[in-house]
């Protein structure tokens, strides 16, 4: 069960540990949202084709589902710092590689593809052993809150990446925004070699890795409340990536420059962070389903109100509602997944959790992609908004709060 509220939600800052984490995740986040916007933005100077804008979402996500289990597996076995800040250094050489690449004008649609997939892959090797670290650092009522902070700067980024790249963006192009990145990253590298962090230890037994990812998976199969929200995660973000795949096209369609799309953007970002900041008044616990279940009805929503949005004034507001409740229905299943994973199966475990997630954005962000092509971007949008309705009924039978109530007191496994 969740332990009780803290008393402030800064209160998991006064460890010098999570500071220093917190400072690198948000510095690290920065790049992940800047490096999208420019690589979208310029994926559309390159080709008009949907298939190819949708593909630069479907190439940052597609490796968290293809080696998110094995970078778990060794998130658990090696030392988790050093492991992190070799996955910043990989993500600061990608960065790099784009910046040398645009600025003699060499980027081709295929060339940039395959950048963005070695930036995901980055992002698969980091996200495991964040995942993992961040309990170790706070008590468990302080869980929470960790949780939210975390979840508030991946959103205050989502609104200043993508303004401070539209700004360098108008100012110098997308060569000097991946340069920055490459900055950054190494920045956040930096922060968490200095963190005081105590060492992870590995298992006592020496255990190789693909053993160690079946243990993962096995864990995955045999805990009904992970199996909810490894469902359930996966259905939801496959309809709710539609809008964020198709957005340079939309914003393309109503006229928008490169600076009005990074304001969508932010605006997007905006609303998740009200979101993450009226969260802890929400009874998560207590109402889970409702959470998930109420953010599929305003997801479609703020869907219709992007299709038919005339001007970027209208579709602000829907962006930020999306944006909204993307953070709320992602913070309450990782919540769910992070309370009922045992600590020498942690990394594997949320391994697994964005395994689904990312599994499913990189196939919405496919499919919804597809269907635009064939279709139009308005067409495909109105569709996945429907069909996000219809796999709600499909998915309501899956109770998170039932399962609480039976799991919590039942013994987790080693």
């Amino acid at each position: 069960m969740q332990g009780a509220p803290s008393d402030s939600l800064l209160e998991p800052f006064r460890g010098a540990g999570f500071r220093y984490l917190w400072l690198a995740w948000l510095s690290g986040n920065m790049t992940m949202w800047m490096h999208e916007v420019t690589a979208a933005w310029r994926m559309t100077q390159l080709t008009e084709s949907p298939v190819w804008v949708a593909w630069v979402q479907a190439a940052g996500t597609l490796p968290l589902f293809v080696i998110g289990l094995a970078s778990g597996a060794l998130a658990d076995l090696l030392n988790r710092r050093r492991f992190l800040a070799v996955a910043q250094a990989w993500i600061a050489l990608v960065a790099a590689v784009l910046a040398v690449l645009a600025s003699n004008d060499a980027l081709t649609p295929g060339t940039l593809l395959l950048l963005c997939l070695l930036n995901g892959v980055g992002l698969a090797l980091r996200f495991p052993v964040f995942s993992a670290l961040v309990p170790d650092l706070v008590e468990r009522r302080l869980l929470s809150s960790a949780l939210t902070l975390n979840a508030l700067a991946i959103n205050l980024t989502r609104v200043l990446g993508p303004i401070v790249a539209g700004i360098v963006l108008a100012w110098q192009g997308s060569a000097t925004v991946f340069a920055l990145n490459a900055v950054l990253s190494v920045v956040a590298g930096v922060l968490i070699w200095r963190a005081p962090i105590a060492p992870h230890t590995p298992p006592s037994q020496r255990t190789g890795l693909l053993q160690a990812m079946r243990d993962g998976v096995c864990h995955a199969r045999t805990s009904p409340i992970l199996r909810a929200v490894l469902f359930r995660a996966f259905v939801f973000f496959a309809q709710a990536v539609a809008l964020v795949a198709l957005l340079p096209l939309v914003a393309k369609g109503i006229g928008a420059d490169a600076a009005t799309y990074t304001a969508l953007l932010a605006a997007m970002g905006a609303g998740a962070v009200l979101a993450a900041m009226a969260l802890p008044r929400l009874p998560a616990m207590a109402a889970r389903n409702r959470i998930i279940d109420t953010g599929v009805w305003l997801h479609a929503l703020a869907t219709f109100g992007a299709v038919w949005a005339p001007s970027a004034w209208t579709l602000a507001p829907a962006l930020a509602l999306s944006g909204a409740v993307w953070l709320c229905v992602a913070n309450t299943l990782t919540m769910s997944a992070q309370l009922v994973l045992p600590t020498k199966l942690r990394a594997r475990g949320m391994a697994i959790y964005q395994m689904s997630i990312m599994g499913g954005c990189a196939a919405g962000a496919v499919l919804w992609g597809v269907v635009a092509e064939h279709t139009s971007v308005k067409s495909a949008l109105l569709a996945s908004a429907v069909v996000s309705v219809l796999l709600l009924l499909w998915t309501r039978g899956t109770s998170l709060e039932e399962l609480t109530l039976t799991e919590s007191s039942a013994p987790q496994s080693p």
